[in-house]
């Protein structure tokens, strides 16, 4: 039977450059960072005192009292992506059968925000316990999906995937692969996270994972530059609606991009550092180029997981050279986390649109905040430091990496 196509109608993002799609893709071409002091909490005894926090969303203006006690902050900015992306796609007009129509939208940790603030209220109480009757909804990684599938309707499959920072990576191809073997028409599919709290802040600390340049903290987050100590922590949440591209073309959709391949790997190495000559994300690339049915010669552009801690943009590169061989040095490499902080179980969605927002307007988003050249890296890869590139682009591929050695990579294509 021939596999049904893949297509995008419809994007939402809240990040840290930008709360709508458009506002995203602005701060992502002029290189805006989204690194600035911490407002969650009071940071100042922490090794790390900044963040990309998303800015000038107040969500009493979106939500009335009773959702906000029932939504922890990562489910309300899955569901403001959502609405993005589903006005944008047209779909609630479109479909008369929501029963074909799911969600799968991730979340690495799940309302951490929300777990804080019970468990300090708890620690510093009386000892009776006084637990709100929406603390264990609010936590749970799977709610922005329930909520979502609630909020519009949709009856489809619905659930949520958990694979560390590849989480939303993972999200998008269960849609894909769903839609492809007629499970479901379309999908709701991305991911969310807000972390930046004392226990995330504190817990990536001690494993050393964060960069700690506090007095440079626009210019801390450096993938792929010598000088690279560690991810800045962002937040915020990525929707896209994926749709079966015969139902898109009947009813007039936009299309955006095709999925034109997945893959997925497993490093089986450690728990959180990459394998060294990045075996599995090789793998997982390799997977992606051979379900797309297309050469590494037609890739244009990679949007790399380049979180710039000092393994994992190493093992990338390698892997990069790995299965591009002699065509690493012709492609395009960024990392958007450069800009963005990195969202953690939300990334894979925010860089999916990345990825599809420049294949639509060949512009190459750039690595920001590039200072020295860092001589371990492979020679000749070009990183599009500091400043946006013009290329025209037909295939572009995006990468995520989790803990625990979880590889994610989608190729999209530019829409017919």
């Amino acid at each position: 039977m021939q596999r049904r196509r893949v297509v995008v109608t419809g994007m939402g993002a809240v990040t840290p450059i930008g709360n709508d799609v458009a506002a995203f893709w602005d701060g992502l071409r002029h290189g805006v960072s989204g690194a600035n002091l911490i407002t969650r909490f009071d940071a100042t005894n922490f090794k790390t005192r900044f963040a990309c926090e998303v800015k000038n969303l107040d969500p009493s203006s979106i939500f009335d009292r009773k959702e906000i006690r029932k939504y922890d902050l990562y489910t309300q900015f899955s569901l403001i992506a959502a609405e993005e992306a589903v006005q944008q796609s047209g779909i609630i007009s479109s479909y008369t059968d929501l029963n074909k129509v799911g969600v799968i939208f991730a979340s690495g940790i799940g309302g951490l925000i929300s777990f804080t603030s019970e468990i300090k209220d708890f620690a510093l109480g009386d000892g009776h316990p006084r637990f709100s009757p929406f603390f264990i909804p609010r936590v749970i990684n799977s709610m922005a999906a329930g909520q979502i599938s609630m909020k519009f309707g949709f009856k489809g499959p619905c659930f949520a995937t958990a694979s560390a920072c590849a989480s939303a990576s993972n999200a998008i191809i269960d849609a894909c692969i769903h839609i492809q073997s007629g499970k479901a028409d379309a999908f709701i599919a991305g991911g969310g996270d807000a972390t930046v709290s004392e226990p995330g802040i504190g817990g990536f600390n001690s494993m050393q994972a964060l960069s700690t340049d506090n007095e440079n903290y626009s210019q801390a987050c450096r993938p792929f530059d010598l000088h690279r100590n560690g991810f800045v922590m962002g937040e915020g949440a990525g929707a896209l609606v994926l749709e079966e591209y015969e139902h898109a073309v009947r009813r007039g959709a936009t299309i955006y991009a095709e999925i034109a391949g997945v893959g997925m790997s497993a490093d089986a190495y450690h728990f959180t550092a990459p394998h060294p000559e990045g075996e599995g994300a090789a793998r997982s690339m390799q997977n992606a180029l051979d379900d797309a049915g297309v050469m590494p010669a037609q890739i244009e552009y990679i949007n790399a997981h380049g979180t710039a801690t000092p393994l994992g943009d190493l093992a990338e590169a390698k892997a990069i050279v790995k299965v591009f061989g002699d065509q690493a040095t012709k492609l395009n490499i960024s990392s958007t986390k450069s800009m963005t902080g990195h969202l953690l179980g939300g990334s894979g969605a925010i860089e999916a649109i990345a990825s599809i927002l420049a294949l639509r307007h060949d512009i190459v988003p750039p690595t920001i905040n590039h200072s020295e050249d860092d001589p371990d890296m492979p020679a000749g890869l070009n990183f599009t430091f500091n400043k946006a590139q013009k290329r025209d682009m037909h295939y572009v591929m995006s990468n995520n990496f989790g803990f625990g050695g979880q590889n994610a990579t989608i190729i999209f294509k530019k829409a017919e």
